[in-house]
């Protein structure tokens, strides 16, 4: 079965209660079951963790070496400044689909520059949680497309 690594990154656990207006009222957890079903209902096996911090992200990713298929990494403020998790998503070859609940276009000048963009096969952005569906439909016509 196909293996699909959900990467959020610093501050996601905060979601329903960090900026609704940004970032909607769903908490984390609603979002992850919502992920869950989704990748159940196309065949995928997969896991889903968060970390506020660089390292563990980086770990993640390097763990995912000859074990997953895709990642999908929302690595919120990291995007923007971490040659780490760049250079981890380099060194792995992993497609990374890079997903964000907000537009990041849309919002403050610095967040328009993303370190992850120039190393992922795509990016998802501005749809709220929906974009992490839109990413488990992007990771399996990925997979669908090896095989």
């Amino acid at each position: 079965m196909p293996n699909i690594l959900v990467i959020h990154g610093p501050n996601l656990n905060m979601l329903g209660i960090r900026e609704p207006g940004i970032y909607g009222s769903e908490t984390l957890e609603v979002i992850n079951e919502q992920i869950h079903r989704h990748a159940t209902s196309k065949g995928l096996s997969l896991q889903i963790i968060q970390s506020n911090h660089e390292g563990e992200i980086v770990e993640a990713i390097q763990k995912a070496y000859n074990t997953v298929d895709v990642i999908i990494l929302n690595a919120g403020a990291y995007t923007h400044t971490s040659l780490a998790i760049r250079d981890a998503i380099s060194a792995v070859k992993i497609p990374v689909i890079e997903v964000h609940l907000s537009n990041i276009y849309s919002r403050e000048e610095f967040r328009h520059k993303s370190m992850i963009s120039p190393v992922a096969v795509g990016q998802i952005s501005g749809f709220g949680s929906y974009s992490y569906i839109l990413g488990i439909e992007a990771a399996a016509e990925l997979i669908r497309r090896k095989t």
